[in-house]
Order: structure tokens, then sequence, then C-alpha cells
């Protein structure tokens, strides 16, 4: 996922939930769904007006105790609730390039539409309009704006040109294929080590790509591919053109994977001989 600096300066296009920037470059930015947004939301006040109660209990013991004025006191509140629901949040999201608690907590943080870093503006925006549309309104005014909008935007993401984004990627793991079946046999004396690098990821590629491609073009790949590397194969099989690709790259992976292994072993084995001193070197 790429996403840009606060210094970048990008004429984009927006596409759905892709940016097009004026090199033509796609950038992946997606935003968080309406859910991660209400978790990550739910979680970041709980903690700010936590904190404040806190805050208040422990002001309230100290108070007692000094005999502050009742008005003071009153005014002393009033401050420390505005610094937790708008300074402290405002501060955390600045310093932090859009990131909170809750949003570090649903994988989320808070950028501009092009996809560059929040500033102070922006933040300031979201944080007082959050004061009408999150704490006023318990929520209903940032939850009937998400419900309307494709990014889940709330007012102050509308009014601040920001939206929440999506950074936690699932991992997916990559399958890993062997010699297909029917040549097993033919890969056990096949010779496929003069095949050029360039050659052989592009290979790799196609077949990675394969499944997204039409019929029509997966055949006609295939075919130019494997007429490319049948000059260095040998012997050739009579087989399909990606079932041959698919042959010689799993056959090309396992050798020199096989390769790497005994350099492995032989480097370990010379371990002692090339960290070890000469006989009778004194250890300094």
């Amino acid at each position: 996922m790429a996403t840009l600096s606060a210094s970048d300066s990008v004429d984009y296009v927006e596409q759905n939930d892709e940016l097009i920037t004026g090199e033509a470059v796609a950038l992946d930015l997606r935003p968080a769904g309406f859910i991660l947004r209400a978790g990550g939301a739910a979680i970041d006040v709980v903690v700010y007006l936590g904190g404040y109660v806190f805050g208040m209990f422990l002001f309230g013991l100290a108070a007692a105790s000094l005999g502050v004025d009742e008005a003071l006191a009153r005014a002393i509140g009033i401050i420390g609730l505005i610094l937790f629901v708008l300074v402290i949040p405002v501060t955390v999201e600045v310093l932090s390039h859009g990131k909170s608690l809750g949003k570090l907590a649903v994988g989320a943080r808070i950028v501009r539409d092009d996809g560059g870093a929040i500033g102070l503006r922006h933040a300031a925006v979201r944080g007082l309009v959050a004061l009408l549309e999150v704490y006023a309104t318990l929520g209903g005014g940032a939850l009937i704006a998400g419900l309307f909008n494709s990014r889940a935007k709330r007012v102050g993401d509308l009014l601040a040109g920001t939206y929440s984004q999506h950074e936690r990627i699932a991992q997916i793991a990559t399958p890993v294929y062997g010699v297909p079946l029917p040549l097993v046999e033919w890969a056990r004396t096949a010779d496929v080590a003069r095949m050029p690098d360039a050659l052989s990821r592009r290979i790799a590629h196609y077949l990675a790509q394969a499944r997204g491609l039409s019929p029509e073009t997966r055949v006609r790949l295939g075919r130019e591919l494997a007429s490319e590397a049948s000059i260095y194969v040998s012997p050739l099989p009579a087989v399909d053109a990606e079932l041959f690709l698919a042959a010689v790259a799993s056959l090309r992976r396992d050798r020199e994977f096989a390769a790497l292994q005994l350099e492995q072993r032989r480097l370990e084995r010379l371990t002692p001989v090339l960290r070890g001193l000469p006989h009778k070197f004194p250890q300094r």
C-alpha cells in the first residue's frame, strides 16, 4: 500500500477507491469500513472521557482538601473537558500523523483525500465538528453521515477533506507448486540450467498471473514463452505449453534451492577453519 508524505504535491484523479497520480501511478488506498471506524471511535471516546473523569476525580480530592471555590472548580471542570475532548485528540492526531489509540487498534489512519498526511488544520476541523456530531449527538451524527458515504466519512471528514485509511493488510500465503505429475519422470533427467534468468522470471510472472488472463491471451502467451524456453530445455516433453512452463519453473526453482543448500552446508564446514586462530596463536 502506498502513501504520500505531507510534503508531496500530487495532481490526482479519484476512481472509486483508487487514486491515479499525475504520473499515472495507481495508489492502493483502502478506506476503513464503517464498522472499523465506529469501533475505533468508541475506543477513543472511552479513553478520552475516562481520562477526563479520572482527572476530575483527582481534582475533586485535591479541591476538597484545599478548599477551592465552587466557581473556580466549575471553570476548571469546563477547561478540563475541552482539554480531553478537543485539545488532546487534535494534538495526538497531529503528532502521530492521523493515528490514535482507537485507530491503532483497528489498523486505521486519518489521511487527506489525496493520501497525504494530515496537518493541524485538518485535525482541528475534525476535532471541532466532533464536538457536535460525536459527543453532542452521542455519535448519531457521525453514524448517519458515514452510512451515506462510500468512504464512511463523517461530517468532520467532509469539511476537512480527509478520510480514514485502512492500513492493516491480510497476509496471503503464496502457494508453491511442484512438478506436474505427468512430468515427474521427465524431470529426473531434464536439463534446464541454460535458461536465462530474465526468461525464468517472465515464466514465473506468467504462471502467477495466468488465472486473471482471458483464455485467448493465456494460450497465446503460454505458447510464446514455451517456444522461447524450448531452446534451453532438453529433452522436450510432448505436453501442453502451460504444463511445460509449470514443470520448467518448478524444476529450476527446486534445483537452485538444492544448490543453495549445498553451498550453505559447505560454508558451515569451513566456518571453524575460516574463523579459527592459527595453531598456538594467543587469545587476546
